[in-house]
């Protein structure tokens, strides 16, 4: 198994590589730093004593790949690829555009975003595989049939309408729950409820579906035929059976949102004014502060492919064949 993990391991930081060559081709090739100092400046009427007091401020006059005055390795580490790197790879982002320090940022805003999704995670995967189970259990009733209609309603609804709706109903009408902020302490819960509920509620149609027609499939298959000859009831042939089964698919589709742990809901948090990572990546992309736009990029991606890992890894425990490949 440790084998396993550490050529896993191996693979993603050569996709991480990748994703880094490739966005600091986006960020500092196609769009140049000349270009971003001009749009933190304000405007085209900009001197170039103005850019290039902007550009080593920030670091950004240096060579790209490689440094033609330098001599030795130096050609290669004082370029800006091999410092913007090393400042990735170490975690240490830098400061922002704006002046801040980004990593202690990330540090602050990481917990508000993993307290709202974490609980949507868990909840969405367990209330969308009990009742995948249900309208498994009871297929082709009224009960499948009205559940199944239902659960395509809920995916033709945009998030938006639930954001507004909930913040009305609960926030206006009811006045049970505040309709946006936050804050620590004994009264987080209720800044929180209702963006929880609204993650789970879009994104459940989508996966009881799914998971109903994971378990439909493995209904089918002669072992169900054969534990059902046995004299097993059906309620413990789709709980010992099936389920194991079928968790490869679902961990294929539920582990991949893993990454949604700390980068948080990007329309959620901004609705709600959470301030977890997800409203930190937007306020920058208003901003144009590409600082903190490709250090965001970059946790993303370290955290997707460590989404990716772990979908491995629990496919290893669900199915031991797979550790030999």
């Amino acid at each position: 198994m440790m084998g396993f993990l550490i050529r896993k391991l191996g693979y993603g930081l050569l996709i991480l590589m990748g994703i880094n060559v490739l966005t600091f081709v986006l960020f500092f090739k196609v769009n140049t730093p000349d270009d971003m100092a001009r749009m933190q400046l304000g405007g085209k009427r900009i001197t170039p004593e103005a850019v290039e007091k902007w550009k080593i401020e920030r670091g950004y006059d240096k060579a790209l790949f490689l440094e033609e005055k330098a001599e030795g390795f130096d050609r290669l580490t004082q370029t800006l690829f091999f410092q913007t790197s090393k400042q990735l790879f170490t975690f240490s982002f830098g400061a922002s555009d704006g002046g801040r320090d980004i990593s202690t940022e990330i540090l602050r805003r990481a917990p508000a975003s993993l307290m709202l999704a974490l609980p949507s995670f868990v909840l969405g995967m367990g209330i969308s595989i009990f009742i995948a189970l249900v309208l498994a259990f009871f297929r082709g009733s009224y009960l499948d049939f009205w559940g199944t209609i239902f659960c395509v309603v809920l995916m033709s609804i945009s998030a938006l309408f639930f954001i507004v709706a909930g913040q009305f109903l609960l926030s206006k009408v009811l006045q049970w729950l505040p309709v946006s902020g936050f804050t620590w302490g004994g009264e987080t819960w209720r800044f929180l409820c209702l963006p929880i509920v609204i993650s789970v509620l879009s994104r459940i149609g989508g996966e009881v579906r799914f998971n109903r027609s994971v378990f439909l499939e493995e209904i089918d298959k002669d072992y169900v035929r054969t534990a059902k000859a046995k004299g097993l009831s059906e309620v413990q042939v789709l709980f010992s059976h099936v389920l194991r089964n079928a968790l490869i698919p679902i961990i294929s589709s539920s582990v991949a949102v893993i990454p949604m742990l700390f980068m948080g809901s990007l329309l959620v948090e901004s609705f709600f004014s959470i301030p977890g990572l997800g409203s930190y990546l937007i306020e920058a992309i208003g901003a144009q502060d590409f600082a903190i736009v490709r250090s965001m990029v970059f946790v993303g991606s370290v955290l997707y492919i460590l989404g990716l890992i772990l979908t491995e890894v629990c496919y290893a425990w669900a199915d031991p064949r797979i550790r030999l490949q």
